[in-house]
């Protein structure tokens, strides 16, 4: 892990071949009385991709952890999950210092949300369509209100088998360590009685066997650390903690 400011705390870690975890650490609040944190993905590649831009007064500083890595100018996608500000707070500033970059969503967000708000059209993904950045290949997979939003969705990288699960496995506190073969799943519910922010649609169960099938061997959570494992289990687990059958 290499910490890129050293005020806030942000850092960089590889959790994958190419993929890389920008976290920046929030420090308790009376909100978060443990604090929190938030995460972005880079895929570097021919065409390289962020995923979540973080909110837009982090914007500076997730940049300056992508120029860590490769210039953020190089970006060809700026990809997000819902729209919601941790998601793509800061999307414009990254289209502005990216002259190539397109935003990168699922079809309802592009109709609902992007294609409105952001200064460039986005690249609208249908459910189960894939995109290739060069080694790397992504599936975008509809995951309506799963936890929230109509538009949700997640994307899966096929040559790490990394899913980029967004606020599924939700973890508080402000120091995680970057990739964990522990337990995520007893603190994300912990918080989850606390603040629950999950719809809890009907389809609710049917949505986590669907992201199960892709038998992910890395979850990358948008808040605490990414995990290392058979993720197939783990989102079983989750849907048995729903109090929803696996």
């Amino acid at each position: 892990m290499k910490i890129t400011n050293p005020q806030s705390g942000t850092n960089v870690a590889e959790i994958g071949d190419g993929i890389f975890r920008i976290s920046t650490p929030v420090p308790p609040s009376p909100a978060l009385p443990g604090g929190f944190t938030f995460n972005q993905y880079l895929i570097v590649d021919d065409e390289p991709m962020l995923f979540h831009t973080g909110p837009r007064k982090m914007f500076p500083l997730v940049r300056e952890a992508i120029e860590t890595v490769i210039p953020a100018a190089k970006l060809s996608y700026v990809g997000l999950s819902h729209f919601e500000a941790d998601e793509c707070g800061s999307l414009n500033e990254f289209l502005a210092v990216a002259p190539e970059a397109v935003p990168l969503c699922g079809m309802v967000a592009k109709m609902v949300s992007v294609d409105d708000m952001a200064d460039r059209e986005a690249r609208g993904l249908g459910d189960g369509e894939e995109l290739r950045l060069g080694k790397h290949t992504l599936r975008w997979l509809d995951a309506p209100h799963l936890p929230h939003a109509w538009e949700c969705g997640y994307l899966f990288e096929k040559t790490t088998r990394t899913l980029l699960c967004g606020d599924l496995f939700t973890q508080p506190g402000h120091e995680h360590v970057p990739l964990t073969e522990g337990d995520i799943l007893a603190p994300s519910e912990a918080m989850r009685t606390q603040m629950d922010y999950y719809a809890h649609a009907r389809n609710t169960a049917e949505l986590l066997s669907k992201l199960a099938a892709t038998e992910p061997a890395t979850l990358a959570c948008m808040h605490g650390s990414a995990w290392s494992g058979d993720g197939a289990k783990l989102l079983g687990e989750l849907a048995s903690a729903l109090g929803s059958p696996s």
